[in-house]
């Protein structure tokens, strides 16, 4: 299941508005099959995986990361129709599909074709793999990921607006990764106006991932030029369509509006081993009005070195 959750991080931010999932076939105790969603959301990862095993697929042990859909589509068969020709032994999956054109039924037509089935393997990093996906089905936007870099201190800048560079470029590249792995990708009206950013991502193999380009501003009608998209408040984000993974750069004011109003499930804070003082910093009022409200909302997630800044990533906590 790991590798198949590997595998399903390769369509990450290219699939929306299917999920991005992955799957492994085991046959005789080697890999057979192996598949990911592809962009735009088909092929299915069954369907690619199974096409690789071919005959290799009877009698075998097919892990998955979401179970297998069962609603047909002119884009392409139900993911249950193919595994049940397969004649898979066994189908290991991790997580339910909210669909409600499958929530369970997936599963129950692989057990009454005589398929074994087990569920619930790895299913936290499941849910962590396919946020953008359970995100918007669940809460009906995309699932945000808030990046900020910054000095011991907290700033973003200098008090004159200088901020390239406050981390070297190790950190600078792993944010593009990160980019790539969104279908969108927002700044404020200011960053854009100050800044120009080109927001893109600049890594060899990966330069065809660009993400969409929003700029948040209260004044949509001036030109912006550059093929971007505006949004004048945070609140609609969910009517970005093909849009499951939102990556909002800031500056201060942008990123202090997505955590006043509760859309970040997922922060990234790049610090830098430098002090600024009397600089920008990274937020303003984010809406407490008592520090109780502040403790229980984030989780460590994850923490490593990037050259010499340090990355920690943070998960909203939410029921």
């Amino acid at each position: 299941m790991a590798a198949a959750l590997a595998l399903a991080e390769r369509g990450r931010g290219r699939t929306a508005p299917n999920p991005n999932v992955g799957c492994v076939i085991l046959g005789d105790g080697r890999v057979v099959g192996r598949g990911w969603t592809r962009p735009g959301g088909r092929p299915h990862a069954e369907a690619v995986a199974l096409a690789q095993a071919g005959d290799a697929a009877r009698g075998a042990t097919v892990y998955v990361t979401l179970e297998p859909c069962v609603h047909r589509s002119s884009r392409g068969p139900a993911c249950a129709d193919l595994l049940i020709a397969a004649r898979p032994a066994r189908v290991v999956a991790a997580l339910t599909d909210p669909d409600p054109r499958t929530a369970g039924e997936g599963f129950a037509r692989l057990r009454a074709a005589g398929i074994e089935v087990a569920e619930g393997v790895l299913a936290d990093q499941a849910r962590r793999s396919m946020a953008g996906f359970l995100t918007r089905r669940r809460w009906g936007r995309p699932h945000v990921t808030l990046k900020l870099a910054l000095s011991l201190d907290g700033m973003i800048a200098r008090a004159d607006g200088e901020s390239q560079w406050i981390t070297g470029a190790p950190a600078r590249a792993h944010a593009h990764l990160e980019r790539s792995r969104h279908e969108a990708i927002l700044v404020g009206r200011g960053t854009w106006e100050a800044d120009r950013p080109r927001l893109d991502v600049r890594l060899p193999g990966l330069e065809g991932t660009g993400p969409r380009r929003i700029i948040l501003t209260s004044s949509p009608q001036l030109s912006l030029g550059r093929q971007v998209e505006v949004v004048e408040e945070p609140a609609q984000i969910s009517a970005l369509d093909g849009v499951d993974h939102l990556f909002v750069e800031g500056g201060a004011v942008t990123a202090s509006s997505f955590l006043k109003d509760d859309l970040v499930d997922r922060l990234l804070l790049y610090r830098a081993p430098i002090l600024i003082g009397a600089g920008r910093p990274a937020l303003g009022d984010i809406g407490l009005t008592s520090l109780g409200e502040a403790h229980g909302r984030w989780r460590l997630a994850d923490s490593r070195m990037l050259g010499i800044d340090r990355l920690e990533v943070y998960e909203r906590v939410r029921d």
